[in-house]
């Protein structure tokens, strides 16, 4: 007695490809994770930060870290050095002004004198200091890549510690 309408050969067929499309879509994830957005956004910063807006800069490091800071130290070929920092939890907006034909600036605002501003080694002196916002030179981003970036800090400001 036959207890299905298809035959074997299609029932074999059907089960098959609905185990393969599980495991297609099962393979993609709908939301970042906390660790996943901390990653995308370091890729992002370092793949984008543009060290060529400042001609004297010998070197630079930017990161997005664990605990929601972003942090930029840059050293110039005369030994001068500023750092940058702030915590995302004072993040307020992210805006991004068109500039020269290749660097554009990502400016990050916050709620309050909320960024560390410090220089080292200065030849007209230390300075210690804190910013409402903080112009970041960027290479030319596309939008969709400005809204993941937008995405990311909010997530990770809604995070909290």
């Amino acid at each position: 007695m036959q207890t299905s309408l298809l035959s074997g050969k299609k029932k074999a067929f059907l089960i098959i490809l609905i185990s393969l499309l599980g495991l297609f879509f099962g393979g993609f994830r709908a939301f970042y994770g906390e660790q996943e957005w901390v990653n995308w956004g370091n890729r992002f910063l370092n793949e984008n930060y543009d060290p060529a807006a400042e001609p004297k800069l010998k070197k630079y490091e930017i990161t997005l870290t664990a605990d929601h800071f972003i942090r930029l130290r840059k050293t110039y070929q005369q030994g001068k050095q500023e750092y940058y920092s702030f915590n995302l939890q004072r993040f307020a907006e992210l805006s991004y002004i068109p500039g020269s034909a290749t660097t554009d600036t990502l400016q990050i605002k916050t709620q309050a004198d909320d960024i560390i501003v410090q220089t080292y080694e200065d030849p007209k002196g230390d300075v210690d200091s804190m910013a409402t916002h903080w112009d970041i030179p960027v290479r030319k981003l596309s939008p969709l890549k400005l809204d993941s970036l937008k995405q990311a800090l909010n997530f990770l400001k809604g995070k909290g510690l």
